[in-house]
């Protein structure tokens, strides 16, 4: 099973920001002047990004000599089931984009849909949908913020089916609507 993410450092970089805990274990943020690697999710200062490098692996980090922090302690197993939870998020997270049914989800995991619903929800709070949906939205979020692609051929780019579902969710999630999201971040830009 492949549980590894395709993001950009730029992606990577607005994750650690946000302390974004939906990508826990699948990367960890890197600072080379201190050698401390974290989490995502890490409420620790920010170093600044000339400092950062990321890395998919915890034994890549810890092999290129960097130390776990000890505040968010990314090296820290806290389930058993860390590491299916860990395959089914690389899993939406790779394949946003594409139509996926709670079956082609459970299939990749080879787990039964029950199964799987309960796990994750049990380890996310959330329904593997939901999740999909913020990751959807997240990517939505990050073109509006650096391109000039209009609201629909973002909608579509990053999986929704249907436009109107997806000002719907993006509304829900980030409280106003894609078109004030884009304006909002460019005069936060401007200033």
């Amino acid at each position: 099973m492949e549980a590894r993410i395709k993001l950009s450092f730029e992606e990577m970089w607005e994750k650690i920001i946000d302390c974004d805990s939906k990508y826990d274990g699948l990367f960890f943020t890197a600072v080379k002047t201190t050698k401390i690697f974290c989490r995502p999710s890490c409420k620790s200062r920010k170093p600044k990004k000339v400092n950062v490098e990321f890395y998919y692996d915890i034994h890549e980090v810890e092999k290129a000599g960097f130390r776990a922090c000890k505040r968010c302690q990314p090296q820290a197993n806290h389930s058993p089931n860390k590491e299916l939870v860990r395959t089914v998020i690389a899993f939406l997270v790779n394949h946003y984009k594409q139509k996926l049914e709670l079956q082609d989800i459970a299939d990749h995991a080879g787990v039964s849909i029950f199964y799987l619903e309960r796990l994750f929800k049990k380890e996310t709070s959330e329904t593997p949908r939901t999740y999909l949906e913020k990751i959807r939205v997240d990517k939505a979020a990050h073109l509006l913020k650096n391109t000039d692609r209009t609201n629909l051929e973002i909608s579509y780019e990053v999986g929704f089916q249907s436009s109107s579902n997806f000002y719907k969710v993006f509304r829900r999630l980030k409280n106003c609507s894609p078109s004030e999201y884009r304006n909002q971040t460019r005069k936060e830009m401007v200033q």
